[in-house]
Parts: structure tokens; C-alpha cells; sequence
């Protein structure tokens, strides 16, 4: 399976994979005129959607697709059921497609029940983990989303993460006020800085990566704690909390996950 991405509304990307045949499978469309125009110059098959979550910009394109390629099968959890989901997906479901088989992970966390999808070596998360940050927590399911990304943070470090939003360069600007000597952060902010100027796109990316540069993959380590005033006996999770509710304060001018 190739992998490739559209950019809609603002900030979004709706990914899809498609293969030798063309056959393509749509994930999280937020818009339809975007994928549909890029779907009809490709000359793709799509035969999928999935969805992670029911927020509109994942989920407000589903109806006219559906309009346009009636015999699309569209996957998603509970929350989603009302955009004309037909296959309803729970933590463990295998979906086979293409021969291919995806597995569905349970991520809460931004949603009560906000599922990823992971086709190897391909894992999408929609708002669950972003390249530097993660989601926005939502009705203070905080130990949801620290589960979550936890979760994920033990994949394989191969693992290609296919996040929903383009925050990478907000989300490094407030890494840096928590880790302002982090060499690591630093030098990958100048990078991305550097793609983003150029307009091209900072994701997908690989969680070994992540695991380097983005901290709410690294609230066990000491420096964090240190650098957050916290003492030495606050749990991973604590820090997690703590760590991301400085984020929802933390104005930059920019966006807001």
C-alpha cells in the first residue's frame, strides 16, 4: 500500500493508502470536494473510509463521498455512527481489506471513543498524538488519553505515525519552554521550520523520532519534572496532566489543538 495525503481547512490532512490496482482506502475526510477532485485525477477505486472520531473536521466529507461512490463501505466507532458508518469498530476488530489487514487500537482520550487504525507499518491516529503534542483532552478524560499514548508510544520504533493536524512547529515552540536546552528539540524545530517554509508538510513521522523530541511521549524523565518545578515523586501521569494542561494555556498565536 502507497501512502499519501490531502490538505484541507486549515490545518487538517486527510490520508489516503491506494495500491497497484488503484484501489484506495479514505482516512478521516473532513471535506469531500478536496478528496473527490484528487480521487477523479488519480483515478482511483475507493473502497473504504475510516473514521477515528466524530469531530466534523474528520467526519464532514463521509456524505457527499458517499453520494458520489454509493458503494464505499465506511468503518468507524460508536461515536460516529450517525455519518452513515455501516461497519461499526471496537478495540481488537480486525478489518480486512485489500488484502490487507488493520487492526483497530481503543484511543481515547480527545473523544470518549476515539479509535486508531494500524496497518503496518502505517498507524493512524487521528487527533490522539500529533508530531511534538498530542490532542486535546476533552471532559477530563486525562488518564484516557495518557493510557493512550502510552499505547502508542510502545509500537515499534518503524512505526510511520499518520497524526490529523499540521501543529508540529506550534507544538515544538512550546516543547521549547518546558526543554528550552534540549538540543534534540531545537535542532528538529530548525528543521521543520525549514520544510514548513518551503511548504511542504512535517508529517508523516516516525515514532522514533517522536519518542526523541515530543515530550508528552517523555514524562518519565527527571528533566522534565525538574524543568516544571514539579517534585521529584509526581507520576508519569501527574506529569502528563500537568504537562498538557500548560499546553492549553500556552498562546502562541497559533493554533489550538
Amino acid at each position: 500500500m502507497i501512502l499519501t495525503s490531502i490538505s484541507i481547512l486549515n490545518d487538517n490532512y486527510v490520508w489516503i493508502l491506494y495500491d497497484s490496482n488503484s484501489f484506495c482506502i479514505i482516512i478521516d475526510p473532513g471535506v469531500a470536494e478536496n478528496v473527490i477532485k484528487k480521487i477523479e485525477k488519480k483515478r482511483w477505486k475507493p473502497i473504504a473510509i475510516l473514521l477515528t472520531h466524530n469531530h466534523t473536521d474528520h467526519v464532514g466529507g463521509v456524505k457527499e463521498i458517499i453520494k458520489k461512490y454509493p458503494d464505499i463501505i465506511v468503518f468507524g466507532p460508536e461515536e460516529t455512527k450517525k455519518n452513515n458508518v455501516n461497519k461499526i469498530v471496537k478495540k481488537g476488530d480486525k478489518i480486512k481489506l485489500l488484502e490487507n489487514e488493520i487492526n483497530v487500537f481503543f484511543t481515547p482520550g480527545h473523544t470518549l471513543g476515539h479509535v486508531s487504525y494500524y496497518l503496518k507499518p502505517y498507524f493512524f491516529c487521528g487527533d490522539t498524538l500529533f508530531s511534538g503534542g498530542c490532542g486535546r483532552v476533552f471532559e477530563n478524560r486525562f488518564v484516557d488519553m495518557y493510557q493512550s499514548i502510552n499505547l502508542i508510544k510502545f509500537l515499534p520504533e518503524k512505526t510511520i505515525l499518520c497524526c490529523s493536524h499540521e501543529y508540529t512547529l506550534s507544538n515544538l515552540i512550546f516543547s521549547m519552554s518546558i526543554l528550552p536546552f534540549d538540543k534534540k528539540i531545537k535542532n528538529y524545530y530548525k528543521k521543520i521550520k525549514k520544510i514548513i517554509s518551503k511548504n511542504k508538510k512535517s508529517l508523516p513521522v516516525y515514532l522514533k523520532t517522536e519518542r526523541k523530541i515530543n515530550i508528552f511521549l517523555r514524562t518519565d524523565e527527571e528533566i522534565i519534572k525538574k524543568s516544571m518545578g514539579l517534585e521529584k515523586y509526581k507520576s508519569d501521569l501527574e506529569v502528563f496532566i500537568l504537562l498538557r494542561k500548560r499546553k492549553d494555556n500556552f498562546l502562541i498565536g497559533a493554533k489550538r489543538d
